[in-house]
């Protein structure tokens, strides 16, 4: 099979070819049809800190047909459309009977989706009902990392919610927050670039401004926020949410910051500022978020603004480094 491989920090992928994945017991293989390029994806190729290196193949937000079944894999057969969780665990203890799979002791992230090929395990399947594509498949884990985090807030009906960052798992809180209710959704970056996209997804305004973040988030949302969603995970928006937050409002962490950072503590003290972090998702969710997309809900497909081929996929791997208009760029293995 033909995959995009890690050949080191700081390296472009490399398109190769690698033996087919053979099933073993309790196993699966996927043929991957969308797979989404996460931000994470691109962390993951530049720092050591998330512990990828050459020879991996990356990829972790996709669907495809079942084309192997090993032994003892029950309620599957081949040639099925499925959309794989990447969260891995055992499938029995009380966390992944709970689906809580994030906190199984045997938990994993699975990899592997830049590849035309994916091997994987039934517990982490959920199969596509036949109204959805394999686009939809793919785009139900970061709609699902978004829904943890709205679950997590504690969101009321009129809430003023605000919203850093415009990217995919942003602009998919703010269409979960519209849905849990509340009353005004402000999205906020440092570029325009997906103003029209965010207002689709269900905010009801966009702002950017370096030069006073804080007085124009309120402005556009007519005072403090009671929740602050921060989605990029840089250093400094823990203190900015801080600031932007009313007293005894919430600061809910979803963006992934590898990098130390600080903040006035007293400040969030002073305030009684609720802070959560938010991470993974639980399996009531994922299949939530699928349930949505055959319910009828198409906002989430405007996420998608590219899909690729596997060939051109190092080239677009790298340019999505540097920030450009695209959100969700999706590769089609077979394409």
């Amino acid at each position: 099979m033909r995959a995009a491989v890690m050949q080191g920090l700081h390296k472009p992928l490399l398109v190769e070819t690698l033996p087919d994945p053979t099933p073993g017991e309790g196993e699966l293989v996927v043929k991957v049809g969308r797979c989404g390029i996460c931000g994470s994806d691109l962390h993951m190729t530049e720092d050591a800190g998330y512990g990828r290196g050459a020879g991996d193949v990356l990829g972790h937000e996709f669907a495809g047909e079942i084309v192997a079944i090993g032994k003892g894999v029950e309620g599957y057969r081949t040639g099925e459309l499925v959309s794989v969780s990447p969260l891995q665990s055992c499938g029995h203890c009380d966390a992944c009977l709970a689906g809580d799979v994030a906190w199984c002791a045997h938990f994993g992230l699975q990899m592997g989706g830049y590849a035309d090929y994916a091997l994987t395990r039934p517990n982490q399947c959920v199969k596509l009902p036949q109204a959805l594509s394999l686009a939809d498949g793919a785009i139900v884990e970061p709609l699902a990392v978004a829904r943890h985090g709205v679950s997590l807030s504690g969101i009321q009906p009129g809430d003023k919610v605000l919203v850093l960052g415009a990217g995919p798992i942003g602009l998919a809180v703010a269409f979960w927050a519209r849905r849990a209710g509340a009353g005004r959704v402000v999205l906020q970056d440092i570029a325009d670039y997906q103003r029209e996209r965010a207002l689709e997804m269900g905010a009801n305004a966009f702002v950017v401004d370096r030069e006073d973040p804080v007085g124009a988030s309120t402005s556009a949302l007519g005072g403090p926020a009671d929740i602050v969603f921060e989605c990029v995970g840089v250093p400094g928006l823990i203190a900015q949410a801080v600031g932007q937050v009313r007293a005894r409002g919430t600061v809910v962490l979803l963006g992934l910051c590898s990098q130390p950072d600080t903040f006035n503590s007293f400040a969030m003290l002073s305030k009684e500022i609720r802070l959560i972090t938010s991470a993974f998702f639980t399996r009531g969710e994922y299949e939530a978020s699928l349930d949505a997309l055959e319910r009828g809900a198409a906002e989430p497909r405007a996420l998608i603004t590219q899909t690729i081929s596997l060939a051109e996929t190092p080239d677009v791997f790298e340019s999505l480094k540097r920030r450009t208009h695209q959100c969700k760029v999706m590769i089609a293995p077979g394409g």
